[in-house]
């Protein structure tokens, strides 16, 4: 089965996320894509809410789509939070799907070459991000200037963020009054 993993921290997934999901489904002829929200990795600032907040977002989010499914691997106490680790647990060869913005990164990433040879890498477009070699699928799609950040902050200043997460996980933030949301 061809599988697509898509990891984050999902803080909150966004409609960017979607579309990359629908992209790499319809592009790449996966039969399905694997959410893995990250953990506390070491080597990156931690999510701003709970796992359980995230995962409960992403359930809403991927509700309906039969496609998708969520991996809490890295959520358990002790994961390394590093992709190699996963994709070791995970076994098969799997398509890294990543972001331009993470995939300028990649060089950085733990045992970044042992990944290559544990997955293919797909890499979609983000606004002002290009993919300069040959190690990675380019995957043409519309670049959406969609981030987490943004998404957060404008939740923080009581703007409103319709447009740029699915409607329920906007009513989630809402209810759960996440991000400093007023």
């Amino acid at each position: 089965m061809a599988i697509g993993i898509l990891g984050g921290t999902f803080d909150p997934v966004h409609n960017a996320h979607m579309a990359i999901a629908r992209t790499a489904l319809d592009q790449l002829g996966l039969e399905k894509i694997l959410w893995i929200p990250t953990g506390t990795p070491r080597y990156r600032e931690p999510a701003r809410t709970s796992a359980t907040h995230r995962v409960a977002m992403l359930k809403l989010a991927i509700e309906g789509e039969p496609r998708y499914a969520i991996d809490e691997r890295e959520l358990a106490p002790g994961h390394s939070g590093y992709t190699l680790d996963t994709l070791k647990s995970l076994g098969g060869k799997p398509v890294l799907l990543l972001g331009a913005d993470q995939y300028a990164k990649f060089e950085s990433w733990h045992r970044w070459q042992e990944i290559i040879e544990l997955a293919s890498i797909a890499v979609f477009a983000r606004p002002g991000w290009t993919v300069p070699d040959s190690r990675a699928q380019f995957v043409p799609m519309e670049p959406i200037d969609i981030s987490a950040s943004d998404i957060r902050a404008r939740v923080a200043r009581g703007e409103s963020i319709a447009g740029l997460v699915p409607e329920a996980v906007q009513r989630y933030i809402e209810r759960q009054r996440l991000y400093g949301h007023p």
